[in-house]
């Protein structure tokens, strides 16, 4: 205990430098806390499951993927056409449509504050298989509840994220019309019937896919019966829920093998491979994080430590002479700047770590860092050791040297210099 407290005293004999280590602290473990959760974030999203699996269905040879309405109802259920075919449940399947279009009509005027994205599926999909959303509970998931209830009464209902609506200047209730870019001339009016809970879908959008469908059908109508040039294309994925690999590889081979899937021919793959062959466009940046930005800031917190440290030490050289005239061992005294050292490292590893644990997941409900179609990350839960350990062990390999500088003092040669 005398020991603990002779390290905290000598901490605050100088407290200008201990904040400004600490802060310096602080800063570097946030950066690295917030890098080390988009990592572990895509790594988890990229890592191949065993049970529980998602299949996704796309277009083999086009990206991105485009494929005839036609294939719905079937890959819907697996794709069966032999008698002992597995049949996938209608709660374990969901179709992707992608709707992109501006409130605006003016491709000029065009902006991110116009823009509006939209899943085209059928609304129950989002609580039984949308990921982060089927997994919700309490008030966020009767809120959703709701709000799928009024999509599925409301033929042209759209449900929106609340960063979206904040950017158009909308809310629920509002109505707006959708101007397509990527079907052309199918203008669509909405009326927003609820909202996505704080999240992952912030900047999304959801709507009934048989509205889109019929609005192709009449667009055909009006044109004497000329099929839209998105009629046969307008299935862009389809997503399958299976208990395990050996489920998986059955219900893929029986897609694969499926005489109605030749024009265009699909592929099949698990949720964590598409997303980590649609990750390859951002393998550089990814790189960088892992490789060459936390590394960086890990030798840099390094040497700001070793740099106070060293200070600290040269400057006490008469009292680690003292304290082995007064019978301290070196390695005590090697102990107490190590300690000196990792109590701060330790405490502004924690406390930034937990800080921006708060502040991202609490007040700002994620971060928004766009990669791929990951719109916001959430400070992993591991933060908390995270931020021990980063400014532990950097506080640790910073002083090594230092202290074993201290531990090295000679009583003869501080003295005779004083004489």
């Amino acid at each position: 205990m005398n020991f603990l407290r002779l390290i905290v005293d000598n901490i605050w004999r100088n407290p200008l430098r201990t904040i400004l280590t600490a802060l310096g602290t602080m800063v570097m473990v946030m950066v690295v806390v917030l890098v080390f959760s988009i990592l572990s974030f895509l790594a988890n999203a990229t890592q191949a499951k065993s049970q529980n699996l998602k299949a996704i269905v796309t277009e083999r040879w086009q990206l991105p993927s485009q494929m005839p309405w036609s294939y719905a109802a079937s890959l819907s259920q697996g794709g069966p056409h032999e008698p002992d075919h597995i049949r996938i449940a209608p709660q374990d399947a969901m179709t992707w449509s992608f709707y992109g279009g501006s409130i605006d009509p003016d491709p000029k005027k065009r902006s991110n504050n116009t823009i509006v994205f939209a899943f085209c599926l059928q609304p129950r999909s989002l609580l039984e298989m949308m990921d982060d959303l089927d997994s919700l509970e309490g008030e966020p998931r009767r809120q959703l509840a709701e709000a799928v209830a009024r999509l599925e009464q409301t033929k042209q209902g759209l449900i929106v994220g609340r960063e979206r609506l904040r950017l158009l200047g909308k809310r629920v209730g509002d109505t707006l019309t959708v101007y397509s870019f990527n079907y052309r001339e199918i203008d669509l009016d909405f009326e927003i019937v609820g909202e996505f809970p704080p999240g992952r879908y912030d900047q999304s959008a959801a709507m009934r896919v048989d509205y889109l469908q019929d609005a192709l059908d009449q667009w055909s109508r009006s044109h004497r019966g000329q099929k839209h040039s998105m009629a046969d294309k307008s299935l862009n994925l389809v997503w399958l829920r299976v208990k395990d690999q050996d489920m998986f590889r059955q219900v893929s081979n029986q897609i694969l093998t499926n005489p109605s899937y030749a024009s265009p021919s699909v592929k099949v793959e698990t949720a964590s491979s598409a997303i980590g062959n649609f990750l390859e466009a951002w393998r550089d940046i990814i790189w960088g994080m892992r490789y060459l930005l936390a590394p960086a800031i890990l030798f840099t917190l390094s040497l700001v430590i070793a740099n106070s440290i060293s200070i600290s030490v040269r400057e006490r050289r008469m009292e680690f002479a003292v304290l082995k005239v007064l019978g301290f061992r070196p390695w005590q005294i090697l102990c107490l700047v190590l300690g000196e050292a990792l109590l701060v490292g330790v405490v502004s590893g924690v406390f930034s770590a937990g800080g921006t644990y708060w502040v991202v997941n609490g007040l700002m409900n994620g971060l928004r860092f766009p990669i791929a179609f990951f719109g916001v990350f959430f400070i992993d839960d591991n933060a908390w050791w995270w931020g021990a350990a980063i400014g532990g062990g950097t506080a640790f390999v910073g002083s090594v040297w230092p202290a074993w500088s201290a531990r090295t003092v000679r009583v003869a040669d501080v003295f005779s210099k004083i004489a």
